[in-house]
């Protein structure tokens, strides 16, 4: 039997291009690089140009023959006067033509913009920065909601997602200020960062002297793998140690632990080891009890039950898988809170028998519970 035959139809042949209409026929978009600096306590370094009403991370456009790292570090010189080279990609974003952020007179062919990681800024640091007076009029360092609040609302969710990256130890890809992939834990969420009250007050490992009040009971808790749970509160977008007020019905400060945990993040613990202690000299947030001690905790997770509502504040937290070190800066409690984080880790690991956790981005809790990958109980 003979097989058929196919033929396959001409086309007719198309004019090759020149190298310079090819060239002319490609697509076009700017090239910009910024930088994210952050001050010892966390808070984000903004520019005020003196050509436009809203703030800016510092940085700008690539000249022709510029890598994004070879802008951002001249842009960071001419701005900052500060010589030094970036770190590691933080965010990259495509704006395209027609966004609302961008003005409608304005010929604009789209945007794709590099953030790298600056770093933190030392009071030396600072000292030493130096503006040109004709482009730009100020700089300052805010917590990233005010810091938002000052930016277009595309240039705050780029920078928001740099920070967030950085927290998290990831890379964001965004375009028109929405990420391309599934949100990250942080974006989600909406995790906001700031410097907390207290991160002064002083902080002591051991145990709390006889006779003083011990009102706040939170907790360094963790899973199998080193991590540690945080949660937050959709009303105020922070992150916080499971734990909270220690209540007369609670027969210790550890049963406190034990029961907050359970309502807020559905955990149960074992063991319950003292860490240490913050000295509040007023007790304010107590109603003025005087001076009283706000204790640390740490513990091993048993399990982990599903997502429910908070019994005190009739909301759902979220609950965040973190190192102890993104914990830290997460909490905003500055260098009390990488101490009380190598303690807790040290803590677990001779107490509980947790290894040090591994570097790795933010995760989130199962809604339904179990620990990720392991189901509903520690192995």
């Amino acid at each position: 039997m003979n097989s058929p035959t196919h033929s396959t139809p001409q086309v007719p042949e198309q004019p090759r291009m020149s190298q310079e209409e090819y060239a002319r026929s490609r697509h076009a978009v700017w090239l910009g690089a910024a930088a994210l600096f952050t001050d010892e306590l966390g808070r984000v370094l903004l520019v005020k140009p003196t050509y436009r009403s809203q703030w800016l991370l510092p940085g700008g456009g690539a000249d022709p023959d510029e890598s994004p790292e070879v802008a951002c570090q001249r842009e960071v010189r001419e701005e900052l006067g500060l010589t030094r080279k970036p770190g590691r990609l933080l965010a990259v974003h495509c704006l395209t033509p027609g966004h609302p952020d961008v003005a409608p007179d304005l010929p604009f062919p789209g945007e794709v913009r590099y953030v790298l990681d600056g770093g933190v800024l030392t009071e030396a640091d600072i000292a030493a920065l130096r503006l040109p007076p004709a482009e730009l009029s100020a700089y300052e360092f805010l917590d990233s909601r005010a810091a938002s609040e000052r930016m277009t609302p595309v240039d705050a969710q780029i920078m928001l997602a740099a920070l967030r990256a950085r927290l998290a130890d990831t890379t964001a890809h965004l375009t028109d200020g929405r990420h391309v992939a599934e949100v990250p834990p942080l974006d989600r969420h909406q995790v906001h960062t700031r410097p907390r009250a207290g991160r002064e007050w002083p902080w002591h490992p051991g145990s709390v002297p006889d006779g003083m009040t011990i009102p706040q009971a939170w907790g360094w808790l963790f899973t199998p793998d080193g991590r540690v749970v945080l949660v937050i509160d959709p009303a105020e977008r922070l992150a916080m140690l499971p734990g909270g007020t220690v209540e007369p019905k609670d027969e210790s400060p550890e049963a406190t632990l034990v029961r907050e945990a359970a309502e807020e993040a559905q955990l149960s613990l074992g063991n319950v080891e003292r860490l240490g202690w913050v000295y509040d000299a007023t007790g304010e947030v107590y109603g003025g009890i005087g001076e009283c001690a706000r204790l640390r905790l740490a513990a091993r997770i048993t399990a982990i039950g599903p997502s429910t509502t908070d019994t005190a504040t009739g909301r759902r937290f979220a609950r965040l898988l973190t190192t102890p070190q993104q914990a830290a800066a997460l909490l905003g409690w500055g260098e009390q809170g990488y101490q009380q984080a190598e303690m807790a880790a040290r803590m677990a690991e001779l107490r509980f028998g947790i290894p040090r956790a591994l570097p790795g981005p933010v995760y989130e809790l199962p809604v339904d519970g179990g620990f990720p990958g392991r189901g509903r109980a520690a192995a």
